[in-house]
Formats: C-alpha cells, sequence, structure tokens
C-alpha cells in the first residue's frame, strides 16, 4: 500500500473544513459498527478492515489531493459487503442514514430554536455510558438520573459543537485525551472544593432557598456540616470534601458540653436544696467562658469551698455533662455519616460524593469528635453495612499521632483498627515531603486536605497556600500509553523506543491540553455570581466575601487548579521499553523523567500564565477502558499493554504483577512528589485483617516511610447473598445469622429489608 498517499492527501468535511486524512479515525469508526452489533468480537478484525478500507481508497482515488469524508463512509461500505460482515454493514448503512436525516432535521430546521433553548436552559453532556462511569453515585435507573444522563448527552454535544475549539473535541473523540466532565462545560461548574465550615458557621449561610442559624451543639454542627456538602454538590460537577473535620466540629462539642453542665448542675443544686442559697446566675457565667470541656475545677472555687457536699455536686454534674456530651458526639457523627449516605442532590438523582479529613486536633473537643466518628464508621450502617459516603482521610503527623508517644496515638490506632474492617479511613501523611513545606505550625488551614478520589489543593502562585475555600476548576487527562506505542518498540518497526519523537508528541499534547483548560477557565470565569449562590453567596470560595455584583470569578476562581493529568504509565513504559516500573529499574527511572516532564510543563504555565496549573495521577475508573478499547481497535492486543479491558490507575504499579508492600511503596512513593494535584496508592491485602491490627499498621507506617502523600489498604470485603449484609463475614453472618451454605427464611429477608428487624 502506498502510505505516501495518505500523507498527501486531504479530507474535506461537510462543513467544508480541510483536515490531515487520520487512519485512526478509519479504525474508530470501523469499531463503532462492531460494537453496535456483537457485545464481544476478536478485535483483530478492526484492523484487517481498517487495512481493505485503506487498499480500497489507495487505488479508487489515486491521483486525488482531497476526499471526502462521505467517500471514506462509502469505502466502509463497500469493504464490510465484501467481508460479509452483513450485520455490521446493515447497522452501519442505517447509522448513516439516520444520521443523514437527524442532521437536515436539527441543523437545517431547528438549529436555531435548539442552541438558545440550550442557552438558556444550561444543561448537562455525556452519553449515559460514561457519565455512569464518571458520576457512579447517580442513579442512572431513576426518573431524575434519566434526566440527567438526556441532558448530559445534549450538554456534551452542544459543548463540542459550539463552545470549544474543534481541535479539543477531535482530540478527545479520537482517545488522544479526555475532557472530563465535558457535559458541564456550558455551566461554567467548577470540580471540587474543600469547604471552610469555620466561615460558614461562624454567621450561619444560606442554601439559596433560605438562611441557617448559627450552630449551638454538636449534632446541629453536623447536619449542616451534611446541608453544606449537599448545597455545594448542587453547583459543582465534582466532590466535595470538609479538610478539618475535626477542628470544625469542635466548638459544637463546647457548646453542647456547656449546656449539658449548666442543667447538670442546675438539676442537682436544686435537687439537694442548694438553689436558694447560691447564685447561679454566675456559675453561668463562669460556665459562659469556659474554652474548654477539660478545666481546673477551681475556677467554681468561690462556689465549692463553701461545702464539700457542693464540691461533690459539681464533681458529679461535670462527669454526667462529659457522659452526655460524648454520647451526643457520637450520635451527631453517626447521623452525619447516616445523611451522607442517604440524602440527595442533583434533583435527587445523585448521593453527594463527600470526603472529611481529619486527625490532627488534640484538644479533648477535637479527640472526641475524632473518636466517636472513627466508631460510628465502624458501627455501619442500619443493616450494619460499610458506609461509602463519606470518604474519611485520617491525617497522619508525627508528634501529633504518629508515634507511640503522641498525644493522638491512640486515635492512630483506632483509625487503623477501623480500617482494618471497614477500608476506611483512608491516611494522608502531613510529613511528606511535599506536604510539609506548606504547613504552618498551630494553622490547619494550611494542612494538607484530600478528596476521596485523590485530588489536592496546597501551594498558591496567587494568593496564600491553605486547603480551605479551594478546589480544583477542571482537569484533562492525556493518553499516555498511545504515545509510547506509537514510537516504542511493541509494533516491530524498531529495536529501541524514539524518545525524541515521543517527547516532541507529549510536548504537542500538553500544550494542546493547556489551550483546553484555558478555555474552559475563560468560560467558568463569563459566569456571575449568581450562578453560584452557595459557592459565592455564601463565600465558599476563598476571598469570595470580597466579591460584588460588578467583581469578575476571575478574582476567586484563580485561586484553583487547573490540573493536566496522565494514565497508564505502566502499559506506556511496557511500549517504550518491554518492561514496567515494578520490573527494572531503568523502566523506573524513565516512568520518573516522563511524568517530571509533564509536571516541568505545568510549573512553566503557572509561571508564565500566574494560574495553578497541576500535575494529576488520574483515577482510572471508565477512562482506562475507553483509551484502552480505541487502541486495541487501532492497534490490535499487545501483550502488556492493551490486551487488558483497562490501563493501570496513574503511575500504579499494576495490580497483576506480584511484589511486595515496601517495594511496591517505593516504587510509587517517588510520583507523589510530581503530582501535586492529586495522588494515591493502594495496597492489596489479603484475608481479613480485622485481628491484625499490628499488620495493618505496619502497612500504614511504609506508606509514611516511602514519602506517600495519600495511601488507601484496599482488603476484602464479604457480601451475604442472601440478606445482603456487607461486611467482614467470619462463620455467621452478623446481620441473618446465616452460616456459609445454609438459607434463610424469606419472611425474614423481606422483614430485614423493611425494617431492619
Amino acid at each position: 500500500m502506498e502510505r505516501d498517499f495518505f500523507d498527501n492527501i486531504v479530507v474535506v468535511k461537510r462543513s467544508g473544513q480541510r483536515v490531515s486524512f487520520n487512519d485512526t479515525k478509519v479504525a474508530l469508526t470501523i469499531k463503532k459498527g462492531f460494537d453496535s452489533v456483537y457485545e464481544e468480537y476478536d478485535e483483530k478484525i478492526v484492523n484487517k478492515v481498517k487495512e481493505k478500507v485503506l487498499d480500497y481508497i489507495t487505488k479508487e482515488y489515486e491521483g486525488r489531493k482531497t476526499i471526502g469524508v462521505e467517500d471514506v463512509s462509502d469505502a466502509i461500505e463497500i469493504i464490510l459487503q465484501k467481508m460479509k460482515y452483513n450485520e455490521v454493514y446493515e447497522s452501519f448503512k442505517g447509522y448513516r442514514e439516520r444520521r443523514a436525516a437527524s442532521r437536515e432535521a436539527f441543523v437545517v430546521k431547528q438549529q436555531h430554536k435548539f442552541v438558545k433553548a440550550i442557552e438558556s436552559l444550561g444543561l448537562k453532556s455525556a452519553n449515559e455510558e460514561n457519565s455512569k462511569r464518571e458520576n457512579a453515585n447517580v442513579d442512572g435507573d431513576g426518573p431524575m438520573g434519566t434526566m440527567l444522563h438526556f441532558g448530559s448527552t445534549v450538554s456534551r454535544e452542544f459543548a463540542k459543537a459550539y463552545l470549544m475549539d474543534s481541535k479539543y473535541s477531535r482530540a478527545h473523540d479520537e482517545g488522544v485525551i479526555h475532557i472530563h466532565d465535558l457535559d458541564f462545560w456550558a455551566m461554567g461548574t467548577t470540580t471540587c472544593m474543600q469547604i471552610d465550615l469555620n466561615k460558614l458557621f461562624k454567621d450561619g449561610f444560606s442554601t439559596g432557598h433560605g438562611f441557617l442559624r448559627t450552630p449551638n451543639s454538636i449534632a446541629s454542627y453536623s447536619a449542616l456540616a451534611a446541608i453544606a456538602i449537599q448545597a455545594n454538590q448542587n453547583e459543582q460537577h465534582g466532590g466535595q470534601s470538609i479538610p478539618a473535620f475535626d477542628y470544625y466540629m469542635a466548638p459544637g462539642v463546647l457548646k453542647t458540653f456547656k449546656k449539658e453542665f449548666k442543667q447538670a448542675l442546675y438539676n442537682l443544686i436544686e435537687f439537694e436544696g442548694f438553689l436558694g442559697f447560691i447564685n447561679f446566675d454566675k456559675i453561668e457565667e463562669v460556665i459562659n467562658k469556659l474554652t474548654s470541656i477539660e478545666f481546673d475545677m477551681n475556677l467554681f472555687e468561690d462556689f465549692i469551698s463553701k461545702s464539700d457536699k457542693l464540691k461533690g455536686i459539681f464533681e458529679e454534674s461535670y462527669k454526667l455533662a462529659i457522659n452526655k456530651t460524648d454520647r451526643s458526639t457520637y450520635q451527631a457523627m453517626e447521623a452525619f455519616i447516616h445523611n451522607l449516605n442517604t440524602m440527595h442532590s442533583r434533583a435527587g438523582a445523585q448521593v453527594p460524593f463527600s470526603s472529611v479529613n481529619f486527625g490532627t486536633d488534640t484538644s479533648p473537643e477535637g479527640r472526641m469528635v475524632i473518636k466517636n466518628y472513627l466508631l460510628a464508621t465502624d458501627a455501619g450502617l442500619g443493616h450494619g453495612e460499610t458506609p461509602i459516603f463519606p470518604i474519611s482521610i485520617f491525617k497522619v503527623k508525627e508528634g501529633v499521632n504518629y508515634n507511640k508517644e503522641d498525644p493522638s496515638y491512640d486515635l492512630f490506632r483506632l483509625a487503623c483498627r477501623v480500617s482494618a474492617k471497614r477500608l476506611f479511613p483512608n491516611f494522608s501523611f502531613l510529613d511528606s515531603s511535599f506536604n510539609k513545606p506548606n504547613l504552618v505550625e498551630g494553622d490547619f488551614t494550611t494542612e494538607v486536605g484530600y478528596m476521596g478520589c485523590r485530588t489536592r489543593v496546597l501551594a498558591n502562585v496567587c494568593g496564600p497556600s491553605v486547603t480551605p475555600g479551594r478546589g480544583n476548576l477542571s482537569f484533562t487527562t492525556i493518553n499516555l500509553p498511545r504515545l509510547g506505542i506509537k514510537h516504542g518498540i511493541v509494533l516491530g518497526e524498531r529495536t529501541k523506543a524514539d524518545m525524541k519523537a515521543f517527547y516532541k508528541e507529549l510536548d504537542e499534547v500538553i500544550d494542546l491540553v493547556k489551550g483546553q483548560l484555558l478555555q474552559r477557565f475563560e468560560c467558568q470565569c463569563s459566569k456571575s455570581r449568581a450562578n453560584f449562590k452557595f459557592l459565592l453567596g455564601s463565600h465558599v470560595w476563598l476571598n469570595s466575601e470580597k466579591m460584588d455584583n460588578t467583581t469578575k470569578l476571575r478574582t476567586v476562581l484563580k485561586h484553583g487548579t487547573l490540573s493536566i493529568g496522565f494514565i497508564g504509565l505502566a502499559e506506556t513504559l511496557k511500549a517504550l521499553l518491554g518492561e514496567h516500573h515494578g520490573e527494572s529499574e531503568k523502566a523506573q527511572k524513565l516512568g520518573l523523567e516522563i511524568v517530571k516532564y509533564i509536571r516541568d510543563k505545568c510549573d512553566e504555565y503557572s509561571k508564565e500564565y500566574n494560574l495553578n496549573f497541576t500535575c494529576l495521577a488520574t483515577p482510572a475508573e471508565g477512562l482506562s477502558g475507553r483509551f484502552v478499547a480505541m487502541d486495541r481497535s487501532i492497534y490490535g492486543k499487545i501483550k502488556g499493554v492493551t490486551d487488558r479491558e483497562y490501563y493501570t490507575n496513574s503511575f500504579h504499579v499494576p495490580v497483576y504483577y506480584k511484589t511486595s508492600v515496601k517495594h511496591k511503596m517505593e516504587i510509587e512513593g517517588k510520583y507523589h512528589k510530581l503530582t501535586n494535584a492529586g495522588h494515591i496508592s493502594y495496597i492489596e491485602l489479603d484475608g481479613d485483617t480485622v485481628n491484625n491490627v499490628d499488620a495493618f499498621e505496619t502497612v500504614v507506617r511504609i506508606m509514611h516511610d516511602s514519602d506517600i502523600g495519600y495511601g488507601a489498604v484496599n482488603h476484602p470485603v464479604d457480601r451475604d447473598p442472601v440478606c445482603g449484609y456487607v461486611g467482614v463475614i467470619k462463620d455467621v453472618c452478623p446481620r441473618c445469622g446465616r452460616h456459609e451454605g445454609e438459607g434463610v427464611e424469606m419472611e425474614k429477608i423481606n422483614c430485614y429489608d423493611c425494617c431492619g428487624y
């Protein structure tokens, strides 16, 4: 075949736009035809059909300098018929006919009306399958979830057609990059937020539908925290996190204690007949000035010195108040967890994707919050299920909770015990080489906070390096394995990777992503304060309290991050070298070099544009499957690269590669400091870890010593197939009492489902 023919030919699109011939698009078009007919098929067929189509075009259009896009589609139809793929041919032909009819109706007759409707409604986008994977907690089967998917599909196509440069939409459609949450482009929403609850609690806040007063008990503190998360999700397309949950909740504990102490004192003093001989107003004045639930009882010397009986009343009242406050705190934490697993946002279709960070408040009130939050997590939901939300993150810090002599080591130990049973909390490490430099002792706002998915914000070229009030604006992921395949050794076209060409194309793709992020940023900045009544009206975004109705959003959004992500480093290295970073030092060196290249470009853009460009270790989710399916259609099944249904999560050592915990963490730890937009490392443990907390803690300590920023330990969590209990099941299910292999009466199961008994 004359490949030079395709280097020189130009494809004329329906719009008249002239573009270079791209055989990748031919392969993807053929793949869609096969996907529409078969659930499973040998993907080598796609390549065979593509090659036949290219042969046909070369012969039929020899001497031509241009070819129409419809000519290419005609060629595909002809080859499908010749190769006897009749069902695919019929499906492909029918699709073309429907698209032609739809195009005429949409473009010619209703384009103006449709575009205006979308502009006014601001609907969302993305096809149903991708949106389900990108927002896994959307109930796609419910009516509101279905409506969201309809809107998502429309909005996505609208954004690609009218709001972004065509080079960005083409790169997305061809699998060169993946623009996350593309369906929300038109709305100008941002990805995620670290919510400063202190700011909201200080004077109360509005959700846009009513004003909520300043909370005055730990119960109302936790309730308003859940409401804040729910309200926040309605104005963003990503997750919501609380960066210092223990610090924010601690004042609620103190307020509750003061009420309980006053009530207990009043009851006992009255019961013992002292009420007429003591000035209770004076006692209340002293209690109102307390700054901690732990204090010197000599503060009440003027009262207890009068009588040993009174001294005993004060001591007994204190014990009662502490116990009741502790119980109230547990109930508040329990309610918070239950709320976030049951409350809905976004038209009732989605449970808020929520995270909480805690662990470093060593005040008695903060410690009480941490302890009871962990105990409530340990207890599980109504049927003992493991709670999915909020994703809890225990902040580990030397001098606070890491060492056995630290004041809150007992809480770190409790966190390990609970995580060994419930998978959560995960662990973040404030002493890591990249989290510690920004930390100001005594200022918890400078402690890094993570989103459960891995996103982080800390350093800031536009203002203070703090976590609260900031979040990611948007992020886009590069398909690294494709670059590795094109310029590596796996196709057999060379014996040594062409790294010069690899970096040249990587540089072009990074620059493309930068331009796309900036274009989306301008769309976000074009919105007004009125579009975000909670985020801006309640001053959630950093410095938003300084805004008025004329202030441009850029003044606050500039504190967020614009992130360039990557996926499949392991497969990239396999394609380039024949081995991944877990297998050799050579591959590890190259892997670090590639990720550092992306990070260095982000740092350059930060200086050039005075915006926070950051490097993200993208989570896999549905994206990894999307990329690998496309690349397999183009290049076939390549061992160690495209032979699985996914690309490996960011820089992770592949899960199928057997290695030690220590080695895995040593390899991955070096990438955490390069990925300043976010990262996570997982350890997969076999068996029940509940009874081996020492081993679990050892794993967390290995993470700490490997310079990990954020880590999680995964282990088997059982599900009873009969009653549905989720958790660790040993010999007997804790919910229904069933032994392995036994059945349970249907009456019991129905009763469990309706009332839990």
